[in-house]
């Protein structure tokens, strides 16, 4: 993964801890309206992928374990994550894009339910994505992947020779050479493997977008209502279809790209879709950029315009995310896929504890004041989810204090200690496991590995009660931790 150039390393901390009766009083502690639900405190665990659905998307007993431990923790919410809407072969990504997803679905929702003790909402995250390859063998790319046109003919001065000619011609060229034969998007296929755009129009299926994805949206919506969900969020955020229709590198012509307006057309029109199948009642907010941090990408104004417009059409809620694009993603190692998180705008995604100047902790904060400032300047009241580096009390209360946010969602903080907030509730704040930010998560994630944490995973293996890793190397979950009072309970 990129890092900045200064490599300054910093610490995280517990910060101050406050007494049973501070957190009581305070602001994190308070609780908020989410559309017609009430969160009985702002915490929020956003969503996670930690790659332990099976193949074909489905809950197995791994991903009930995983949230079954993040609800013990009793956050305001959790979002489950993200969740293919269509119902095609994704790996081991949940899916919601048929009703044969529903039973495992709703034993999700029963575990956190219970294990909760019914203070936690729970939110799906919905995510549509297009066709990305892994990177090819050159030599299999050049002589069997690449479609041989009439350019690469005029070029090569071989108007008449045959396919298996012209590809043995390619395969001999240097490579400075070949790459002037290539188009820019073949030299990006061989390179990076190949990976369809929004702007790809040239294409049925993506110029057929706008009419396809609202019903894909809805439907999956009206899933998550029946699987017992308390709402969805909408995947408007990072290198995804509805992010890159919002993104300013979106060029379509056909009234879906370009000025901002056209850009938010299509993810307004899949809210709308969602609002109406799923109803009235029903939380439906998104997650997306305040920031894409790419060269020619959307800026904060773009994301203040997007969310105003957002609260503006009824979303119950916002939550903001920056970075983790493939534009500049690094390359991948022959035989695997980009990964939009190993670039500079990954970096700002995931910051890690070797950073610049600006540090790890909280990247996001100032960006998201703005946007929040500019749904209130419209008079409206949406709740706004501020995430990245935060960490700790004082930081969360902070934040609410001054106005960044509404919600404070913690991502990696609630994975190295899923019962962070709880102790804090409890006057135990000196106990919490605090992330190092060394992304040791990331790299799992990366790597498309069940996710754990350095801080936890090799505590206890031999404990009866823990679940392993298949290697039997890491436990799959932190180990439980109950109050002293509570004798051993683990709720």
């Amino acid at each position: 993964m990129w890092k900045p150039p200064q490599r300054i390393a910093y610490r995280s901390s517990r910060g101050l801890v406050p007494s049973r009766a501070e957190a009581a009083a305070s602001r994190l502690y308070s609780p908020i309206a989410v559309g017609n639900l009430a969160l009985a405190q702002r915490s929020w665990v956003p969503a996670m992928v930690p790659w332990r659905a099976t193949e074909d998307g489905v809950v197995t007993e791994d991903v009930i374990a995983w949230y079954r431990r993040f609800a013990r923790g009793r956050p305001g919410a959790i979002v489950v994550e993200a969740t293919g809407i269509r119902d095609i072969p994704s790996g081991p990504l949940l899916r919601i894009g048929h009703d044969r997803f529903l039973p495992g679905l709703r034993r999700l929702v029963d575990t956190v339910r219970a294990e909760s003790g019914g203070a936690t909402r729970l939110f799906i995250q919905l995510i549509d994505f297009l066709t990305i390859r892994r990177r090819p063998d050159p030599s299999r790319y050049l002589s069997q992947f690449l479609a041989i046109t009439p350019r690469h003919r005029h070029l090569l001065d071989m108007a008449g020779a045959d396919d298996d000619a012209v590809r043995a011609r390619l395969l001999s060229l240097s490579r400075p050479v070949l790459g002037s034969v290539l188009t820019e998007r073949e030299r990006e296929a061989l390179d990076f493997g190949y990976r369809e755009r929004v702007t790809d129009i040239h294409l049925p299926h993506i110029a057929d977008l706008p009419n396809v994805l609202p019903d894909l949206f809805a439907a999956a919506a009206v899933r998550a209502r029946a699987a017992g969900f308390d709402g969805v969020e909408l995947h408007y955020a990072h290198a995804y279809t509805m992010a890159s229709f919002l993104s300013a590198t979106n060029r379509r012509q056909d009234g879906y790209g370009g000025p901002q307006q056209n850009r938010v057309r299509l993810p307004l029109e899949v809210y709308g879709a969602v609002r109406a199948a799923a109803g009235s009642d029903y939380v439906v907010g998104c997650r997306y950029l305040a920031e894409e941090c790419i060269g020619g990408g959307s800026e904060l104004s773009d994301a203040v315009y997007f969310g105003t417009e957002f609260a503006r059409a009824g979303m119950d809620f916002l939550s903001t995310s920056r970075g983790g694009k493939f534009e500049d993603a690094s390359q991948p190692a022959v035989g695997a896929a980009a990964y939009p998180y190993t670039g500079p705008s990954g970096y700002e995604c995931i910051p890690q504890y070797l950073s610049d100047e600006h540090g790890p902790f909280g990247r996001n904060l100032a960006p998201t004041r703005a946007i929040r400032a500019a749904v209130r300047a419209a008079g409206l009241a949406t709740p706004v989810v501020c995430t990245g580096g935060i960490h700790n009390f004082a930081m969360a209360e902070r934040a609410l204090a001054e106005g960044v946010c509404d919600i404070v969602g913690a991502a990696r903080q609630s994975l190295a200690d899923p019962d962070w907030f709880r102790k804090v509730a409890l006057g135990l704040g000196h106990t919490v496991r605090t992330c190092e930010y060394t992304n040791y998560c990331e790299g799992l994630d990366g790597k498309h590995k069940p996710v754990t944490c350095q801080l936890w995973d090799r505590v206890a293996l031999d404990a009866a009660d823990a679940r392993l890793t298949g290697d039997r190397r890491r436990r799959l979950e932190a180990p439980d931790w109950a109050p002293p009072d509570d004798k051993g309970a683990t709720k």
